[in-house]
């Protein structure tokens, strides 16, 4: 599937492949390729969250977008100050075949980009779903206060 929208993408450039249930994450370096960290078979898959570890790998833009939709997506750049182009795709390069950590909450595909490009790593995916996880615990504590609160109420009218 081509680019969503926008402009095509530079060396240093963030891409986001927008998946059906989270986004993968990697770094534009040129001539087609992106650098991205993913299991050991090239997948941008949730399988290398199961592992523990992450390849970093170079591959065919057009391969990791794998039919889904991808866009540039440099969406820190607002509010931190981006390192020069050669810089990002530099540091990439130099990470290609390392074998990382991998945790979906600290150590993910988003946070190893905005690395390379800001020095910082931010993951809106964590940020939202931990929004999210609270938000549901407060509806479920919610529903529980209001049933316990009516059966209390149902006992003494008996």
């Amino acid at each position: 599937m081509p680019l969503v929208s926008g402009p095509p993408p530079k060396p240093g450039d963030l891409i986001e492949f927008i998946r059906p249930f989270y986004q993968h994450w990697g770094i534009y370096v040129g001539d087609g390729y992106v650098v991205h960290l993913t299991d050991q078979e090239g997948w941008s898959s949730l399988s290398s969250a199961l592992g523990g570890t992450a390849v970093v790998r170079k591959d065919l833009l057009e391969n990791v977008s794998d039919g889904c939709a991808y866009r540039v997506n440099n969406k820190y750049d607002l509010k931190v100050q981006p390192y020069p182009p050669e810089k990002v795709v530099q540091a990439a390069l130099e990470q290609v075949g390392q074998t990382l950590s991998y945790s979906v909450t600290s150590a993910n595909c988003e946070h190893f980009v905005t690395a390379l490009r800001y020095g910082n790593c931010f993951s809106d995916q964590v940020a939202n779903a931990s929004m999210y996880a609270a938000a549901g615990g407060g509806i479920l504590a919610a529903t529980i206060a209001f049933a316990f609160a009516f059966m209390r109420n149902k006992r003494q009218n008996q």
